[in-house]
């Protein structure tokens, strides 16, 4: 885990890569609540037994958005910033999901500080390339430019 004194501090880690997550198990609990959470219950996330004959490799997957949301916990074991009030989720730039993840995977994020720069009210905003690996396999799940705001 790196640990940051102050938001300010972040620009002078500026294209270094912060680290890798732990790795996190995706598996068909997880992507129920998802599914109930956001009203997405297509068959290729909650119907394990229609997978098991219509899905390439017999599985359901993960939602591709249920993949994103990993982001700030798998994040939070990455790096954190010590003196800092709040941190808010600012977008993204670009993102794509590059393979499906398949339930029983796990799942693990890399993390490259792209950009550090100072924005109203004290803040800082910070761009990072994310990648989400799957245990196992050569293509990601996810490649994403995400940013956020960390205050004083």
């Amino acid at each position: 885990m790196r640990v940051i004194d102050y938001p300010k501090d972040m620009k002078n880690h500026i294209g270094e890569e912060f680290g890798v997550s732990e790795w996190v198990d995706v598996d068909q609990a997880m992507i129920d609540k998802f599914a109930e959470a956001t009203g997405d219950h297509q068959w290729i996330h909650v119907d394990p037994q229609r997978a098991k004959s219509e899905m390439p490799g017999g599985k359901t997957i993960a939602h591709g958005f249920l993949t994103l949301s990993l982001l700030p916990r798998l994040g939070a074991t990455i790096w954190s910033i010590k003196h800092r009030s709040r941190g808010v989720n600012y977008g993204l730039n670009k993102m794509r999901f590059t393979a499906p993840v398949p339930v029983g995977s796990r799942v693990r994020l890399t993390q490259k500080l792209l950009n550090a720069e100072d924005v109203k009210n004290d803040g800082v905003r910070l761009t990072f390339e994310n990648v989400i690996e799957i245990e196992g396999e050569t293509q990601p799940a996810l490649i994403a430019e995400a940013l956020s705001i960390a205050y004083p």
